[in-house]
Parts: structure tokens; C-alpha cells; sequence
């Protein structure tokens, strides 16, 4: 039994285009993913097969029928985009997509180097038959992209014909619009927004603090990926604002202000301080 709660931000029913969850799988069993569906398979959009972990795991096509029947969407990750195009493999890679009956596909460029008028090539070619995610960002720490670059870079791919772009970070959330320690760049991110409409890119936010900065920055319904399959309902609490970190976030002003704690200067403590930039 469930009780209606009122001020609950409203959910869009799947196949949605925004409020998206994309989850890593990093190589779940069959009945992991069947334990995961089970709990939490309305909530997930896509699911990354990650790196190049396709080519290891065991009873693969079994796996990705079974996310597909239940209206999730797996894709492979772009690493092995990558691994097939530096292989001079490209073409196999699509007999693959098509063998596997997937119908989404990544493209990359954060372990190797593309000009971006050759990875636009590969986005256009793929999008004739398969729905495209972009990545921008590189997955070294060491390299530095000035936010006008992201900006030009996410426009080009979205023109090119990606349904959607993948802000980078890493499973570990400490690369490309997130510093070594994990906090967001929040000018960088700002930026970017100003060019780019929000709803076209997935964010991703493997810790909860991020996931926490992007629900307070863009909503309940903001684009999320790299999300640890035992961390899909954990996300969908704190969208709901069922959760601490987000508790008040729907909440009327009335209601903050009667069971709101303030400090002894009558001011609202911050749940989670904004990253500034150094």
C-alpha cells in the first residue's frame, strides 16, 4: 500500500525525453539485471553495457533482450566505439549493433583523439539507423577544455544527429565537468547551459552529491547517467525529494517555513554548499 503524497514534482511516464536515467552496468549477471529490473526497471532509460566490458560478458545477447523487454535501452559503451575505430573496424561495429538488434549507439572520443568534423561523420552515418549518444569530454584528467569548446562541440554533435550528448565524467565523477575531488565546475556548467538546451544533455552524476547539484540546478526531471544499478532508487528518492538532501525542494513556502530548521540568525542553513570556482 502507497499514500498519495501531495508536492511531488511530476515524473514523466517512459518513453520519455527527459527526465532521463542511465545506468552503468559493468557487467551484472543475468539475474542481477533481472533483480534490478525488477525493483527499479521503471525508472531506467538506458542501460551502458560499460567500456568495452560487451566483448567479456557471458550470455550477452540473453542480457540484452532482456533489458529490451522490459523497455530499457541498452547501448555499448564508447570505449569500444573507440576500439573498433582505431582497429579500422567501424563497419563491424554497426554488423554488431544490428546482430545484437540495439538500437542506440555511443560515440566517443575520451580515450582517443577525433577532429570534431570526423566524429561528426561517425554520429551522422550512425544516426541513419541507430539512436546516437554523444560524449564530449575527454576521460583525462590532464586535459583541459575551455568551456566555448564544450559549447561548440555539443551544438556540432546535437546538428550532426545526436539524439542526445553526454556530459563526461567517468564512473568515478572526477573528470571533465567535475574537478579531482568530484565537485562540479560550475561556471563551466553554466556555460554550457547557456548555449545548449538542458533537456538535450545526460549529465553524469555517479555520487549522490552531484546528483544532488543537478536536481537542485535543473529540477526533478534532469537528464542523469553513470548511475550505479543499486543506486537507481536512491535517485529516483532524491528527484522525489523524498530523500534529506532534497527534502524542501517541492515543498510550499509555507510548509519550509513552519518545519524548516534555521540557524540561531534566523537564516537558512545550506543543505549542500555550491562548488565555486578557485
Amino acid at each position: 500500500m502507497k499514500i498519495k503524497l501531495p508536492y511531488l514534482p511530476e515524473r514523466p511516464e517512459k518513453p520519455r525525453t527527459n527526465g532521463l536515467a542511465m545506468v552503468m552496468d559493468k557487467g551484472l549477471g543475468l539475474r542481477a539485471a533481472e533483480d534490478m529490473v525488477e525493483v527499479a526497471g521503471k525508472h531506467i532509460d538506458f542501460v551502458k553495457l560499460g567500456f568495452g566490458t560487451a566483448m567479456a560478458t557471458g550470455r550477452l545477447e540473453d542480457k540484452i533482450q532482456f533489458y529490451k523487454q522490459h523497455g530499457l535501452q541498452p547501448y555499448l559503451g564508447g570505449t569500444f566505439f573507440e576500439a573498433c575505430v582505431v582497429r579500422d573496424k567501424f563497419n563491424d561495429y554497426k554488423k554488431l549493433l544490428k546482430k545484437l538488434k540495439i538500437e542506440t549507439a555511443e560515440v566517443s572520443d575520451g580515450s582517443i583523439h577525433l577532429e570534431a568534423e570526423e566524429k561528426a561523420k561517425y554520429i551522422s552515418d550512425l544516426s541513419r539507423d541507430f539512436r546516437v549518444l554523444s560524449e564530449v569530454g575527454s576521460k583525462d584528467s590532464g586535459i583541459f577544455i575551455a568551456p566555448q569548446k564544450w559549447k561548440k562541440l555539443m551544438q556540432m554533435e546535437l546538428e550532426a544527429g545526436a539524439y542526445k550528448v553526454i556530459a563526461e565524467a567517468r564512473e568515478s565523477g572526477t573528470v571533465g565537468i567535475y574537478r579531482p575531488g568530484g565537485k562540479p565546475h560550475v561556471q563551466l556548467i553554466r556555460q554550457i547551459l547557456s548555449a545548449v538546451d538542458g533537456d538535450k544533455i545526460i549529465w553524469e552524476a555517479p555520487n549522490k552529491a552531484q546528483q544532488v547539484y543537478f536536481i537542485k540546478l535543473l529540477g526533478a526531471n534532469v537528464n542523469l547517467g553513470n548511475i550505479a544499478p543499486d543506486e537507481i532508487i536512491s535517485l529516483e528518492a532524491l528527484r522525489l525529494g523524498l530523500r534529506g538532501d532534497t527534502f524542501f525542494e517541492n515543498l510550499p513556502e509555507n510548509l519550509k517555513k513552519q518545519y524548516l530548521q534555521f540557524n540561531e540568525e534566523g537564516v537558512e542553513p545550506e543543505m549542500e554548499e555550491e562548488p565555486t570556482e578557485e
